[in-house]
């Protein structure tokens, strides 16, 4: 055998060569399994992703709602409210007692002034 083509070589060649054939469809489908795993695991860290940011959201909101009304109910904000109210009392109970000598003053009497009624 002189470099003559003989049956067992090219039957040999035709095994490597639909073995390759097969080998690469397996891995054209392997690939593109991959992708779509790949695809599907990014739309899922996308969905987690905005959902995780609308939570942060949600969280801060609250964070500053508590903040707000933490400073509210300080005790020196209490305090300063509790004088405001004290003295906020302390005024109506005097204008009460002014409306009553008013009224004793008046005695529901009404005098003619000027002959007029």
């Amino acid at each position: 055998m002189d470099g003559a083509v003989d049956i067992r070589l090219i039957v040999t060649l035709g095994g490597i060569l639909f073995s390759v054939a097969g080998a690469a469809a397996v891995a054209r489908y392997q690939i593109k399994a991959l992708i779509e795993k790949i695809n599907d695991i990014e739309t899922r860290i996308r969905f987690l992703d905005k959902s995780t940011d609308t939570q942060e959201v949600t969280i801060q909101n609250h964070a500053q709602r508590l903040e707000v009304i933490s400073g509210m109910l300080a005790p020196k904000e209490r305090e300063t409210r509790a004088r405001e109210t004290a003295t906020m009392l302390t005024l109506i109970s005097k204008l009460e007692s002014d409306i009553e000598n008013l009224k004793h003053m008046h005695n529901g009497n009404h005098p003619k002034i000027g002959g007029h009624e």
